[in-house]
Parts: C-alpha cells; structure tokens; sequence
C-alpha cells in the first residue's frame, strides 16, 4: 500500500466544536450567576426599626426609630427608609419594638381615624395588658348611687398607650390608661365618663396572667 492509499483523518465535526464552546459558556454562565446570588445576598440597605411600642395614632419621629442595615433585596422598598421619615407621620397601627417600620404601617395625620382618650378602670387591669396591647372597654351604666346597670361593651378595639396602676387602698386597686380609640368611639366613651359609668378594661382575646 502505498502512501496516497493511506486512510487520511477524518476532519473534526463542526457541531462537536459548537458543543464544546456551548458547554463552556453554560459554566461560565453558572458561575456568574451564583456570584450575582451570593453578592445581592450580601448587599444591605438601611431601614428603620421601632425603639419603642409605637401605637396607632402616635406621631413617628427619628427618635422613636433607629437605624438598621439589612439584606430586603427586592421588597427593601416596602419598609420606611431614612429618607422618607418626614413630619407628620403617625403610626397606622401598633408596631412593635424592634420591629421593621412598614410602609404601609406609617401614614399622614390626615389620615388616621383615632384618637387618644385617658380614663379609668374601675377595676385593676391584668398584669399582661402594656402599652400596645389590644383591649375592649365595658361599660356600667350608672343607676343610681352604688348601682350599676348591667355592663356592656363601649369600645370594641382600643390600643393601650399607657397604663398607670394604683394599688393603694384608696385606690381600690384601679387604673388610669391612656388609650388609642376610633374617632366614632369617642362621643360614647366621654358620655360614658360624664354619667359616671364603671369602666373597665380587658384584654381583647381575654387572656390574663
């Protein structure tokens, strides 16, 4: 056999070239975009956090917040930045210390349908009710000197800014709060407080301890 009558190599194919440059770009692409995961991972923005229990209807300032880095990726704008803390903002509805500050739960004062009320519980109130709780408030009205009417429900849904109780004997073991109410709660509640009707606060899930 001579030389001319030599097989001579086939030529390589073009589609094994395209699969092989194919399969290098597919790791090439994999490794950038498990850096982009690991690098957004990373990336913190700063948001406000709550202080303190802020209750509906308080106004919200920068002293009742403080600032916190976090990794919120795409819902970062969903929570109040420190550029959008202007004047007047007022809490929507309780926010929890060390909670993360909502968007939605901040709002105008134009905005807010409650209003701050102070009363008396006739009676003391369970060690677990604290500012930013939810309670209802019962009302008795009064029939005459030392009798009462049967008691019934005067706000259904009141927050609790504070409460100061007194366990004096003079006191009776009452207590005075100051409480967040709906705007279309507060004629009842301040005739309830001129007739001179007993007052009482609890829990709204009824609990105690």
């Amino acid at each position: 056999m001579t030389i001319a009558d030599a097989p001579r190599p086939r030529p390589r194919a073009f589609w094994g070239d395209i699969r092989f440059f194919l399969g290098i770009v597919l790791v090439i692409a994999s490794v950038a975009g498990v850096w982009f995961v690991i690098s957004a991972a990373r990336q913190t923005a700063p948001v406000f956090a709550a202080g303190r229990t802020i209750v509906p209807g308080e106004v919200v300032s920068a002293s009742d917040l403080r600032v916190v880095d976090v990794a919120l990726g795409q819902v970062g704008d969903a929570y109040l930045q420190p550029e959008a803390l202007t004047d007047g903002l007022v809490a929507t509805r309780t926010i929890p210390s060390g909670e993360l500050v909502p968007q939605s739960a901040v709002g105008a004062a134009a905005e807010s349908r409650t209003t701050s009320v102070v009363l008396r519980s006739a009676v003391d109130v369970p060690a677990s009710v604290e500012a930013g709780s939810v309670v209802e408030v019962w009302a008795a009205p009064l029939v005459e000197p030392g009798t009462y009417d049967v008691p019934r429900i005067l706000v259904a849904d009141a927050t609790v800014v504070s409460v100061t109780r007194d366990d004096s004997m003079i006191g009776g073991g009452s207590a005075a709060l100051e409480l967040v109410i709906p705007r279309a709660d507060v004629a009842a509640a301040l005739e309830a407080m001129a007739d001179q009707s007993a007052l009482s606060v609890i829990p709204s899930d009824g609990s105690s301890r």
